[in-house]
């Protein structure tokens, strides 16, 4: 029995089903921000109680008989319940991440549509200046730019998005010139259509596929950076509860046997990066038709 043809969006939907990486991670991404958005009826403690509770200082979680009732993964040093801050450290990070990855990708689109379509000096131009821009370490140089306008969690954001904005300007360009050359958009010009109706109508949604696949690549990146930035003290400042900080907080007592305080912090960034990078892999897979079966 010959199937019915299928729409782009069932095949698209049928594909992702079994690309079992990408639904795993999709359900770990989901999973995150579901507790950030209900974090304040999943918490079980206050993140940032004032004043702190010294008296619990480092306590042990679940495993411990040690252990303080109410506070599943103990406490860090001024007392605070490990859990409750790293359920509101995920609406922080995955803010971050979505924050960075959306300047990244308006620049990037801006300057990948403006160098690929129009070309020539045009081209040359941006590209030398991504070029200067890719030739330092992505993480060095959203330190000096946070250096440069300021310490906190937005400014973090703003570097972020711009040491990412150039990777994703490369991808639109490629993007862009294969677009360009199509005989679609050669009929618009032939009819008179002005460029920025064909760039709207034609070009910038037909090249966003690589970039929705690699943004979402990127966001993982951008919560490591951000959560790189915290460590160093020039993202989120405290009491903020920003995996990060709770890294650069913690690391000092991980000798002193008060490896909770530490551990949990650096998993939940695991978990939040693992199931990024599948997401990203599975719809890079999904959306390549030279793996269509």
């Amino acid at each position: 029995m010959i199937r019915e043809r299928e729409t782009k969006t069932q095949e698209l939907i049928r594909r992702f089903k079994y690309n079992k990486s990408a639904v795993f991670g999709l359900i770990l991404i989901l999973f995150l921000v579901f507790i950030a958005i209900f974090a304040d009826f999943i918490a079980p403690n206050d993140p940032t109680p004032s004043p702190p509770e010294l008296e619990n200082s480092l306590k042990p979680g679940f495993w411990s008989n040690e252990g303080l009732e109410g506070y599943p993964l103990g406490t860090d040093m001024l007392g605070r319940c490990i859990l409750s801050r790293i359920i509101f450290g995920a609406r922080i990070s995955l803010t971050v991440g979505f924050i960075a990855v959306g300047i990244a990708s308006i620049l990037g689109i801006i300057i990948g549509v403006t160098a690929g379509y129009f070309g020539k000096w045009i081209d040359s131009l941006l590209m030398r200046i991504v070029d200067i821009i890719f030739s330092f370490p992505a993480l060095l140089l959203a330190i000096v730019i946070v250096a440069t306008i300021g310490q906190g969690l937005d400014k973090a954001m703003i570097a972020i998005g711009i040491v990412y904005s150039p990777q994703m300007a490369r991808i639109m360009r490629g993007s862009v010139l294969y677009i360009k050359e199509m005989e679609y958009i050669e009929a618009q010009k032939a009819i008179g259509s002005k460029n920025l109706r064909i760039i709207f109508r034609h070009v910038i949604p037909n090249s966003l596929a690589p970039v929705i696949v690699y943004g979402t690549l990127m966001m993982a990146s951008a919560i490591l950076d951000a959560a790189a930035l915290g460590f160093l003290g020039l993202g989120a400042q405290p009491p903020t509860p920003e995996w990060g900080a709770m890294l650069s907080e913690s690391r000092l007592y991980i000798v002193s046997g008060a490896w909770w305080a530490a551990t949990f912090p650096g998993i939940a960034i695991i978990l939040a990066v693992l199931g990024l990078n599948l997401l990203g892999d599975g719809l890079r897979d999904i959306l390549d038709p030279r793996l269509k079966t």
